[in-house]
């Protein structure tokens, strides 16, 4: 359950990072009347995420059992290869993802209504349709036939959205680039047992080899209906008896991407950031003398 509680938060601590720097941004520039598509925006990104969710659950139950394991096993891999993606960006841009967003939402404003709907779909459905995914291929790796692992993932959004309006509101500050970077790390962990479980899934689909080539058996040591079974799989999708390509690809994605996720970046923001947080300190001192 803490696995999925980690990626509800995780993922949904950025979209609602997304929506407070876009409201905070107009509330402050004095453009309330760009609030309304904004919102239209966020809404339907929203919506098409719980669609793609809603589609992947209960469009993979018409299939035959090869089909399930087949759409499951390949979905957990792309969903790995788009969570992997996304921590490495997260991480590097954290720091500067206020002035990005800003850049573009001034493009925005600019170009009209549709251009705010858009930008605000885009910048939010990204985040929703990976996190359906993800939690989708996550529910279904760590499933132990209860509604732990969803109900992980929904208490995960809901601290996500409290923390969001926490930002908004001034309550709350923490240094973002420390945080993505830890829950990063910890997400990537999840993610190299969620391949390993798709890698099960193809092996089952006979799309892959090997499923009868245990790397290793503890069922009796680490019986998957104990507690601390049932734990292990909802922290790290844990197996008591994987093949020996599961531990294989395991250790081939997990080894190599934390460590290249744990080394030092540049620093240094881009040019067009610095002139972005240049233009937003004009506007604030500019809001503030205003206001005096």
């Amino acid at each position: 359950m803490f696995g999925n509680y980690l990626i509800g938060l995780r993922e949904g601590l950025e979209a609602s990072l997304v929506v407070c720097i876009l409201i905070a941004y107009l509330v402050k520039t004095g453009r309330r009347d760009a609030l309304k598509p904004i919102w239209i925006g966020i809404g339907v990104a929203v919506g098409v995420a719980l669609a793609f969710g809603a589609g992947l659950e209960f469009g993979s139950q018409e299939l035959t059992f090869e089909a399930q394991e087949l759409l499951g096993g390949s979905l957990s891999i792309v969903a790995v290869v788009l969570v992997t993606w996304m921590v490495f960006w997260m991480r590097r841009t954290a720091r500067h993802l206020r002035a990005e967003l800003h850049g573009r939402l001034d493009a925005a404003l600019q170009m009209g209504t549709g251009a705010l709907v858009a930008t605000a779909f885009l910048a939010v459905g990204r985040e929703g349709l990976e996190t359906a995914l993800f939690v989708w291929a996550s529910v279904r790796a760590s499933s132990d036939g209860t509604f732990a692992p969803l109900a992980g993932v929904l208490l995960g959004l809901l601290t996500a959205v409290l923390l969001g309006w926490l930002f908004y509101r001034g309550a709350l500050r923490i240094n973002l680039a420390k945080f993505f970077t830890w829950t990063g790390g910890m997400l990537v962990v999840v993610a190299a047992g969620v391949l390993a479980y798709g890698v099960h899934d193809l092996q089952e689909a006979r799309f892959l080899d090997g499923l009868a080539d245990k790397a290793f058996d503890i069922s009796a040591t680490i019986p998957p209906d104990s507690w601390y079974g049932t734990l292990l799989k909802g922290v790290f999708n844990f197996q008591p008896n994987p093949t020996d390509l599961q531990v294989t690809v395991w250790a081939l994605y997990l080894v190599p991407t934390l460590a290249l996720f744990l080394a030092p970046i540049g620093s240094g923001p881009s040019v067009r950031v610095k002139k972005q947080k240049a233009t937003d300190e004009k506007a604030d001192a500019e809001a503030s003398a205003e206001t005096a």
